[in-house]
C-alpha cells in the first residue's frame, strides 16, 4: 500500500508524536498538536469528532459576551469534520476497536499527519490516513486530506462532512456550555457549500465556504453534497481533499458582497492544486523558522520541545493594526475565557520583538487603540490619566469575573481588577523595551509617548504621601503573587510604577529638547503642566521599599512578620509540595509565594540592582516560593543562571519548556500557556545565552549548561538582523543590514562596535571553567 503523507514526517528533530490512543488525553492532545496562523486558530480535534472531543475554531480579537459573565473568545463552527460510516458503524476511535494509532506534528511545516487502523464489530479493517494544515501562506485557508482503504473486503462508505455549528464555548461554573453566534444563512453554490454565522453582541459576521473532492484511481470528481454514499472495492483507496474558507466581516450590512467576494477567494484556491497549496504553506513556515529558530547542539529531545514552544507562538501571531492581541491560552483554547493579561507584555512581547517586530508592534497597537478605555477606568476609579484593565477582551473595558475556582478547587471572590494595578506599567515598561529595541520614532510620536506619559500621571494620582515616613507609598494593591490580597507597598507594584514616573519624566524633556510640535501638541491634548512632570520625578524619589541590612526586600508591608512555613518536600520536577494541613485560604497568612513576586522586578530592571541584592532576595524567596503559576519557572531559571546556581537554573528551566509538551500543571487542554512559551524563550536566550539590554544597549554575556555545546539564532536589533553562533567562551556575529552605520554592543564584559555585513568572532578573555554539576 502506498506510504502517504511519509515526506512530510522525516526529520525528527521536529517532530510532536502521539503515538497510541489514550481517552483521557484527548483533550490535552487537542490543545498540544493544534493549528494556527495567527488569524485563526484550531484545536486538534479528531476529524470523526469523538465523543467528549472538544472542537475549538478561534479567530484573533473576536469575542462576545451576550450569556456569559464577561466577553469570552467566540468558538466558531468547525471545519476539520469528516465522518464515515460503514455498515452503520462510524469510524470513530471510541466507537469502534482500533489496531493503531498515531498522529504527528510537524513544527517545521505546520502539517498535523494521521494514521489510524480501525477493525469493526465484524474484523473488518480500515486504514485511514489523514493530513491537514492551516494554511500559512493564505491566512483565510484550511485544507485537509484523508486517503481511506478498506482492507479485508469492499464495502459501501456513507460520508458525512460539512462545517460542525454544534460547537460551543465551554461551561464555566454556574454558566454552562453556551453559544456565542447564531446560523444567518447556509447553503450550496457551485460544488461548495457557504456558511454565515454572526457574533450575538457584537455582530461580527463571519463567512465560511467550504468545498471537497475525492480522487480514485487518478480519476478526480467535486462532490456536489456533504452526505453521500460511495462504493469502495478491497484494496481499493480513495483520497478526499476538503479546503475551506473563513474570514471575519464587522457587520453584514453588504452580506451579498461579503459573500461574493469570499466565494471568489476560495474558488481560486479550491481549484489550484494541492501540491502547490501545501508547497507554498510550506515555504512560509521556512521563512518563519529561518528568523525564529533556535538550534542547541547537545541535547536532542530538549531540541524538540524547544521548538514546540516557539511553534505555538508563531501559530498566533498577527498583525492586524491592533484589532486582536494573543491571549493568555493563544489560540489554542478557551482558559481565562481568552483573555489577554500582562502575560502578553512581559513574557510574550519580547520574543516577537527580537524576532518579528512588527507583531510586538501589532501587541501595542492593541493597547494604544484602547488608551481611552484606560483614561474611563482611572476617572471612573477617581485616578488621572490611564489605568490598564487587568483582564482584556475586544474593548478595552475591564472584563475580569467577579468569581473563579481557587488553586483548591473552592470558588472564591475575585479582587483582581480592582487591586492588581502592575499591569499598567508592565504595558509601559513593554512599549518602552519596543523603542529601545527598534528606535521606531514613529510609532512612539503617534502612540508611545501619550501612553508613556498617561501612565505617568495615573500612578502620581494613586500615590499617598506618608509625612510620617516621609515617603510616597502605594496603597491595597495585589502584586504578581496573588496569595497576598489588599497589601500595601508591594515591592514590585512600587518599583515598577517609580521606573514608569522615572522614564515618563526622561521621555518628556527628550521630546520638549528634540521634537518641539510633538511637544506642543502633546502638552496641549494631555493638560501637561512642566511641574506635573517635575513631581513624577519628586514622587520616583521617595517612592521605596524596605529592605534589610543583607539587601533583601520585603515584598510587601508587614511581610517579614508574617507566618514562616518550612518546604521540605518537593516533587520529581523540583516544584515544593505544600503539606495538606494548611489550606489554600490561608497562604496569605504565611510567607509562601505564589509565583516571582520581588525577584520579578529585579529581573525586569536588571541592570539597576548589584548582583548581591539579586543573590540575597533569590536566596530568601527561593524557600517561600511556590511556583503555582506558569509564569514562574521560567523566571526563576533566569534568575537562578545570574546568581550562579545552574542546577537551579536547568530544573526550572526544563519545567517551563515542558510545561504544555508534559502537561506538567494539568490544566492543558484549557489551552497552551502562552506566558510560559515566551519565558522559556526568554530562560534560553536572556537567561543561558545571555542577552540583555543594559543602559539601552545590547549585550550578550552566555552562560550556557556545559552539556550545550553551542546555540545558533538570530535576533534583531535596532533594523539589524545579528545572527549569532554561540559557545560560553567564543561568540561569533554577523549583522545582516543595509545600513552603514557601526552597531554598538556589549560582548562578554566589553561594549565594541561592529560594522554590518562584516563577520567577528570574539573570545573571553578568561575562559569558563566547567564545575562538576548534575541535571
Amino acid at each position: 500500500m502506498k506510504n502517504f503523507y511519509s515526506q512530510y514526517i522525516d526529520d525528527e528533530l521536529w517532530l510532536i508524536k502521539e503515538n497510541e490512543w489514550a481517552r483521557p488525553l484527548q483533550n490535552i492532545r487537542e490543545s498540544q498538536l493544534a493549528l494556527g496562523n495567527g488569524y485563526f486558530g484550531t484545536k486538534a480535534v479528531l476529524e470523526e469528532i469523538p465523543y467528549d472531543a472538544m472542537p475549538g475554531t478561534y479567530i484573533a480579537g473576536v469575542y462576545d459576551k451576550m450569556v456569559s459573565q464577561t466577553a469570552e473568545l467566540v468558538n466558531f463552527p468547525n471545519a476539520f469534520n469528516f465522518k464515515f460510516t460503514v455498515k452503520g458503524e462510524k469510524l470513530d476511535l471510541v466507537a469502534i476497536e482500533s489496531l493503531k494509532h498515531r498522529r504527528i506534528l510537524n513544527l517545521k511545516k505546520g502539517i498535523l499527519v494521521r494514521h489510524t487502523v480501525y477493525q469493526n464489530s465484524k474484523k473488518s479493517r480500515f486504514d485511514y490516513k489523514s493530513l491537514r494544515f492551516v494554511s500559512m501562506d493564505n491566512k483565510n485557508i484550511g485544507v485537509m486530506q484523508i486517503a481511506l482503504t478498506p482492507l479485508d473486503e469492499s464495502c459501501e462508505i456513507d460520508i458525512n462532512t460539512g462545517i460542525d455549528t454544534t460547537v460551543h464555548n465551554a461551561g464555566i461554573l454556574t454558566e454552562g456550555r453556551k453559544r456565542h453566534f447564531r446560523v444567518k444563512e447556509l447553503g450550496q453554490f457551485k460544488n461548495a457549500g457557504y456558511l454565515v454565522v454572526q457574533t450575538l453582541e457584537k455582530k461580527h459576521t463571519v463567512i465560511y465556504w467550504a468545498g471537497f473532492y475525492y480522487e480514485i484511481d487518478g480519476k478526480k470528481i467535486y462532490a456536489k453534497d456533504n452526505i453521500f454514499s460511495l462504493k469502495l472495492k478491497k484494496g481499493r483507496t480513495v483520497i478526499f481533499t476538503k479546503i475551506f474558507y473563513i474570514k471575519r466581516y464587522p457587520a453584514d450590512n453588504n452580506l451579498p458582497e461579503y459573500k461574493e467576494g469570499a466565494f471568489k477567494n476560495f474558488s481560486k484556491v479550491f481549484h489550484t492544486r494541492f501540491d502547490i497549496l501545501i508547497k507554498n504553506h510550506i515555504q512560509a513556515w521556512e521563512n518563519l523558522w529561518r528568523k525564529a529558530d533556535i538550534l542547541i547542539e547537545g541535547t536532542a529531545n530538549l531540541q524538540q520541545n524547544l521548538r514546540f514552544n516557539i511553534y505555538h507562538m508563531l501559530i498566533c501571531a498577527h498583525v492586524d493594526d491592533g484589532f486582536s492581541s494573543i491571549g493568555a491560552r493563544t489560540l489554542t483554547g478557551e482558559g481565562y475565557r481568552g483573555h489577554i493579561f500582562w502575560d502578553s507584555e512581559i513574557f510574550l512581547i519580547p520574543f516577537y520583538l527580537f524576532n518579528f517586530p512588527e507583531v510586538a508592534k501589532n501587541m501595542l497597537l492593541y493597547r494604544c487603540r484602547r488608551l481611552d478605555k484606560a483614561r474611563q477606568l482611572a476617572k471612573k476609579e477617581g485616578f488621572k490619566g490611564a489605568k490598564f484593565p487587568w483582564e482584556s477582551a475586544d474593548t478595552g473595558d475591564e472584563e475580569t469575573p467577579e468569581w473563579a475556582k481557587d488553586l483548591d478547587g473552592s470558588i472564591v471572590k475575585i479582587h483582581n481588577h480592582k487591586m492588581e494595578y502592575h499591569i499598567t506599567c508592565n504595558i509601559s515598561y513593554a512599549l518602552y523595551k519596543y523603542y529601545v529595541a527598534t528606535g521606531n520614532e514613529k510609532f512612539m510620536r503617534d502612540f508611545g509617548y501619550e501612553i508613556m506619559f498617561e501612565t505617568a500621571k495615573f500612578w502620581a494620582s494613586k500615590v499617598e504621601f506618608n509625612k510620617k515616613k516621609k515617603r510616597y507609598e502605594i496603597k491595597n494593591v495585589i502584586g504578581p503573587d496573588e496569595f497576598h490580597i489588599d497589601v500595601d507597598n508591594n515591592a514590585y507594584t512600587n518599583m515598577m510604577a517609580k521606573w514608569n514616573l522615572i522614564t515618563a519624566n526622561k521621555l518628556f524633556h527628550k521630546v520638549k529638547r528634540d521634537s518641539p510640535l510633538v511637544y506642543n501638541a502633546l502638552q496641549k491634548k494631555l493638560n501637561l503642566k512642566d511641574k506635573e512632570v517635575r513631581d513624577w520625578k519628586k514622587i520616583a524619589s521617595l517612592l521605596s521599599v524596605t529592605i534589610t541590612k543583607d539587601k533583601v526586600i520585603e515584598q510587601f508591608d508587614g511581610y517579614f512578620k508574617l507566618k514562616k512555613v518550612l518546604l521540605t518536600e518537593t516533587d520529581e520536577n523540583g516544584i515544593p509540595i505544600v503539606s495538606k494541613k494548611l489550606r489554600t485560604e490561608d497562604f496569605n497568612k504565611t510567607q509562601l509565594v505564589k509565583q516571582a513576586d520581588t525577584l520579578m522586578f529585579l529581573y525586569l530592571l536588571s541592570d539597576v540592582y548589584s548582583l548581591r541584592t539579586k543573590k540575597a532576595n533569590y536566596d530568601f524567596y527561593i524557600k517561600r516560593t511556590l511556583h503555582k503559576s506558569s509564569l514562574s519557572p521560567s523566571v526563576h531559571s533566569i534568575f537562578a543562571g545570574e546568581c550562579h546556581e545552574l542546577h537551579q537554573a536547568y530544573n526550572f528551566f526544563n519545567v517551563a519548556l515542558r510545561m504544555d509538551v508534559s502537561n506538567l500543571y494539568g490544566n492543558t487542554k484549557e489551552g497552551i500557556h502562552g506566558a510560559c512559551l515566551g519565558g522559556t524563550w526568554q530562560a534560553v536566550v536572556f537567561g543561558f545565552a545571555g542577552v540583555d539590554i543594559r543602559k539601552e544597549k545590547l549585550c550578550v554575556n552566555p552562560g550556557m549548561p556545559r552539556t550545550w555545546r553551542k546555540m545558533v539564532f538570530s535576533l534583531y536589533w535596532r533594523g539589524n538582523m545579528l545572527k549569532l553562533e554561540l559557545t560560553n567562551d567564543i561568540i561569533k556575529l554577523k549583522a545582516l543590514s543595509n545600513k552603514k552605520k557601526e552597531i554598538e554592543i556589549g560582548i562578554f564584559d566589553k561594549i565594541t562596535h561592529i560594522r554590518p555585513n562584516k563577520y567577528y568572532i570574539f573570545k573571553r578573555k578568561k575562559p569558563i571553567v566547567a564545575a562538576e554539576y548534575y541535571y
